[in-house]
């Protein structure tokens, strides 16, 4: 069974093609890790397989797609958002009912920011809003995920606790990264993209990072 499944996925911007033809079938399963350099198309690709695949996938977007006006909590809660009523929704934003706030507050837990629950996103470092952001993933609720660049601003240590509870916590993945032992370690597919075609798709466990290094 599928998760993702891209055909001949193609993209221009300003006349010039940036991506593609390829295609990308993400199984069941999967937890699959998208390296290359800057600008080889990772992020256009990720955009259009939600495009295409992401009704039920949890997203987390490069711009991380939160409001700086809102507490921590309310953006994590806007994982949810569809699944509750208007009036829930409404209410919850005013006095958010009891079985939120403990479920919210076991998501922050585990990324370490608990106690940034009701500081208003607009105050936190970048590291701590790109938490925010993966919290409101895994509170949605999906089996699957499409991610670009999670753990970018987190340090080591944070990054592989990060990337951990992703493995946890969703049973398959797309994820663009570029920390290459992070994308061995966590996931068990490695697709590389260079000038907007799939460059190299191995399984992790048949590749060192220096079979990757040659893409960055």
């Amino acid at each position: 069974m599928s998760v993702i499944e891209l055909s001949n996925l193609s993209a221009s911007f300003g006349g010039r093609r940036v991506l593609g033809p390829l295609s990308l079938t993400v199984a069941d399963g999967e937890r699959v890790a998208l390296v290359g350099r800057s600008g080889a198309g990772k992020s256009t690709l990720l955009k259009l397989a939600w495009q295409q695949c992401g009704s039920d996938i949890a997203l987390v977007p490069q711009d991380l797609g939160l409001v700086p006006a809102l507490p921590v909590f309310h953006n994590v809660y806007m994982g949810r958002l569809n699944q509750r009523s208007s009036w829930y929704n409404a209410l919850s934003l005013v006095r958010p009912f009891k079985k939120d706030r403990a479920e919210v507050c076991e998501v922050l837990q585990a990324l370490a920011i608990s106690d940034k629950q009701w500081v208003p996103l607009a105050s936190l470092s970048g590291g701590q809003r790109q938490r925010v952001a993966i919290g409101r993933a895994i509170y949605q609720g999906a089996s699957a995920l499409i991610a670009d660049e999670p753990v970018s601003a987190l340090d080591g240590p944070m990054a592989n606790r990060v990337m951990e509870l992703l493995s946890e916590r969703f049973r398959s993945a797309l994820i663009a990264l570029h920390d290459v032992d992070l994308a061995l370690r966590y996931c068990n597919r490695i697709v590389g993209i260079s000038d907007g075609v799939i460059a190299l798709d191995e399984p992790s466990n048949r590749l060192s990072t220096a079979d990757i290094l040659p893409l960055y």
